[in-house]
């Protein structure tokens, strides 16, 4: 069984490259993604902004053409991650991303 999520949508903030200190790349966006689905019979607008990380040289050079606005295609796994300050948040980690144009 495919456990794997996949989510198209937009990107709505910059992407931001770092590097871990065990010299590991990763990117960091934000993906809006909109669309209209059916629930019950019924035609339901869904929306949700999502962060997405990206680990690994493959993925990292892969992203470094994207900016701002590009629509993207993200399959991953979703995972909780938890802030400094205690906050919990839904993030999708990418095993691949492909340009939609």
């Amino acid at each position: 069984m495919d456990n794997s999520t996949v989510l198209v949508g937009s990107i709505c903030r910059q992407p931001e490259h770092s590097e871990s200190p065990a010299g590991i790349p990763h990117t960091v966006l934000v993906l809006e993604h909109r669309s209209n689905q059916m629930e019950a019979g019924l035609n339901r607008q869904a929306y949700v902004r999502i962060q997405v990380v990206l680990t690994g040289t493959a993925l990292t050079q892969h992203t470094r053409q994207l900016t701002l606005g590009n629509m993207v295609k993200v399959t991953g796994f979703l995972n909780r991650h938890q802030s400094r300050s205690g906050q919990a948040k839904l993030v999708l980690h990418a095993q691949q991303i492909e340009h939609i144009s």
